[in-house]
Order: C-alpha cells, then structure tokens, then sequence
C-alpha cells in the first residue's frame, strides 16, 4: 500500500505515480481555485462513489479503502490529485470514560514549501476530537479532504464491544469531484454552488439533471421549458412551466397549477359574400378555427320590393346571398336573422346560399332595411 501525492515531492516523482496520479479532474471554485473531492466511479459502476470509502475492521479499527482525489490547498498551492493505491488501517482511540466525542477522518496534504511543517507527503489521519456532552467534530486543517466523522461512545472500547461501525456512529463526508464541463454526480454536496453558469450536476436525491443558473441550481427541465414528469414538482418554478399531473397537462400560472387550454388559432374574413337578386351585402363577417368550428354573420338590404309575411308568418323561401367557398357549412344548418323591428329563420346550404324562410307574423321584409343573418356551424 502506498498513498501516492501528485506533483508533491520535491523530488522523485516516479511514472507509476504520474500515471495514476493523472486524474483529469477539477472543477473550479474560482480561477485559482479547484474543488476538492473524491473522483466518482465504484466496480461494475453499482455506487456513485466508492472510492476511499471506510468499513469497519475490528471494534475500534477501520478499513479505508483504496480511491483517487483531489486535495485543494491555499489558492497559490493549487489542487494535489492523491491516489491511495490499496487498502489502510486506522485506529481510533478508547471513548471517554463520562462523555462521548466525534473523530475526524481526514485526507491531508503537507507540503513544507507552504506550511513549514518539514513534511512532504499526503496521509490519512484520525483526528481526535474534544470529549463533550454535546461533542463536535474537530476542525478541518488545511489542505485537507473531510473524508468521515466516527462518534465514539462513553466508554467505548474493544472491551465494551467497541464502535457501531453500522450502527449510527459513521457518518459519510466524502464528496465528488469532476473535470470542467463534466457532469457531477452529486454526493453529499447538492447544496455546494455552482462554479459557472452552465454546469451541470446530476442531483440522485432530487432524481433529475440540474443546470447552475449563476444563482441557483435548476432542475434541468424547467430550464429547457420541458414538462415536468408526474410528482417531480408541487410548485412551479416560473409561470408559463408545464408538468404532467394524472394524464393532465397542467401550467403554472405564477400561484397554481390550471388544466391546459391550447390556445384557439383562428383566421377571420370580412368580404366574399355576393348578394343575389334584390339584396345587397351591407357587410360581411366570418371567423373560423383551425379545428373547423366558423361563426359567420352577414348584413344585407332589401333593394327590392317590399315582401309581406302572413299571419303564421310564411313568406315563399327568399335567396339573400352565398357565402365564399371555404366558408360554407359542412351540412345545411338553420340560422337566425333580424331587423330590429322582427325576425325569423334563414337556411344556410352547403353551396353557401343563404336563404329567408320564415318571418314575423305579419311582418314585412321593407326596402332599405338591414336584416342580419348569423350562425355557427362546422365547416367541412
């Protein structure tokens, strides 16, 4: 076993190192500045992260477990890629007789040329922390990767049955790291902030792609204007989002989620109509969708003679004007007309004639007055 610093010593670096030591890694933080972390990746690609990983071993000793990473230290230090090339023991102390405290595993760099302490080396190390009714962690020292926190027990030690190495007392610090424009799969670190607006990280606990805004972490479809898949979201992120809710379309109209309505494409007409004899088109309106649904009305006059209706109000059928093609009814319909004075029926033929069939009891049909003609009916 040998943990292996890249670019560390200050001299003797050999090929095996460089070699494994070339991680093609780093995410930065700022431009002096990478992130720290463990290179994701486990065999057979079962576990987002299994590098340096740490199991139990004996009551109070640990495997850690061999994996790669990167160690950040001051700004002008740089990032040391380390790789631990097979597995390594530690020991933890014996608890505290009255109180309990919580260890610090940590992957530490030293480097003489920045912190004087005459070493060169990365190492991994148990740092014991305070004993107190309400223990805390110790410190993180520079140049140095949290990797786990080990709660030791009152009391604890071999004797007592030693830590519950499954049983509560480990805790998982370790987090990942990527290269620069690849995606990061999370790992205890979905809250750190993005490094530039652009990357991407893929979020397991939230199940879905997320996108650095430059503020925030965005789901990745909300970015795109997809829609978001069935229990992915209970709020909307922006007004105008689509999610899909029990095989509804659904937006969010900024303070809930409504049923989708497309909205109606339609196309309108004002002129086409042709009066037939004794009529003319007053005027002529006409809107359609693009679904085939046509409301139409159209004003016309009596030029001719004037015609008078009886007393159950029948006047032979009356031609008043065709309607333009494209326009007309896909099955003859009957239609409502008026003049303000009376009113009565029309027909509307699938040719477009528009035809007066009945009026007002005793009404008549005056020259010079408007009658308007209007209907809704399905085009063909």
């Amino acid at each position: 076993m040998a943990i292996r610093p890249g670019w560390l010593l200050p001299s003797g670096q050999t090929r095996q190192t460089t070699r494994l030591t070339a991680l093609g890694a780093g995410i930065p933080v700022d431009p002096l500045v990478t992130r720290s972390g463990i290179l994701p990746g486990s065999a057979e690609g079962k576990y987002r992260v299994g590098g340096l990983s740490l199991t139990g071993s004996g009551p109070m000793t640990a495997t850690v477990h061999a994996g790669r990473a990167l160690v950040q230290g001051r700004p002008e230090q740089g990032a040391y890629p380390v790789v631990l090339d097979g597995d390594t023991v530690l020991t933890f102390g014996d608890g505290d007789p009255l109180n309990p405290r919580i260890d610090l595993v940590v992957l530490r760099v030293y480097d003489d040329d920045f912190d004087g302490l005459t070493r060169h080396e990365a190492v991994l190390e148990v740092l014991a922390g305070r004993p107190e009714a309400a223990p805390a962690a110790p410190a993180v020292p520079p140049a140095s990767l949290p990797l786990f926190t080990v709660r030791v027990k009152a009391g604890t030690s071999a004797g007592s049955g030693g830590i519950a190495w499954t049983g509560g007392d480990l805790t998982d610090l370790r987090t990942t790291v990527t290269n620069v424009g690849g995606i990061l799969p999370v790992y205890n670190n979905a809250g750190v902030p993005g490094s530039y607006p652009g990357q991407y990280q893929d979020n397991d606990v939230a199940h879905h792609l997320q996108r650095w805004s430059g503020t925030g972490w965005v789901a990745y479809p909300k970015e795109i204007g997809g829609v978001a898949p069935q229990g992915a979201l209970t709020v909307g992120g922006y007004t105008g989002q689509y999610r899909e809710h029990n095989g509804v379309l659904q937006r969010w109209n900024g303070t809930a989620w409504t049923a989708y309505q497309p909205p109606v494409e339609t196309e309108s007409l004002t002129a086409g109509a042709v009066a037939l004899t004794g009529w003319s088109v007053v005027s002529y309106d006409a809107r359609r969708t693009r679904g085939g649904l046509c409301t139409t009305q159209v004003t016309v006059t009596r030029t001719g003679a004037q015609i008078d209706a009886n007393s159950a109000g029948n006047i032979n059928d009356e031609p008043l004007c065709t309607l333009p093609s494209g326009w007309r009814p896909s099955m003859s319909v009957d239609a409502v007309a008026s003049d303000g004075y009376a009113d009565g029926s029309a027909w509307l033929s699938t040719s477009g004639q528009v035809t007066l069939r009945t009026w007002a009891s005793n009404g008549a049909l005056v020259a010079g007055r408007n009658i308007r003609v209007s209907a809704t009916y399905i085009l063909p």
